[in-house]
């Protein structure tokens, strides 16, 4: 896993630039945020989308839900960084919007505005 990370005048964010598929349920994003802290002692975490299984965006398998909620859970906020554009599910477009306007959660086009995103909550 090639983790750098970034501070901020809030905390420290992690970023992890990789293709390959950490994040598949619930346990691999528990699994995946406890070695980010173990490594970085980062609860701020920056994802490219391809290292997220492509079935959590089919919100019908209900793993969007199983990961965010562990996210939500252990205190840990998370940015993932991509193309969305390519996704026409009304749904999942709607579930995108909302995580936005929160404070955990954010899927954004590019590693700057996610540590941007990240440094204000």
């Amino acid at each position: 896993m090639n983790i750098k990370t970034v501070k901020t005048n809030n905390s420290d964010i992690a970023i992890i630039d990789s293709a390959e598929i950490y994040i598949t349920d619930g346990q691999s994003a528990l699994d995946f945020m406890m070695n980010v802290n173990y490594e970085t002692g980062c609860h701020f975490i920056v994802l490219n989308k391809e290292s997220i299984t492509e079935d959590f965006f089919i919100l019908s398998t209900g793993i969007a839900g199983e990961v965010l909620q562990k996210f939500v859970n252990y205190h840990f906020k998370l940015a993932v960084v991509g193309d969305f554009s390519k996704y026409t599910s009304k749904p999942l477009k709607d579930f995108i919007f909302e995580s936005n306007k929160g404070t955990d959660i954010f899927f954004v086009p590019s590693e700057n505005e996610a540590i941007e995103k990240l440094s204000e909550v």
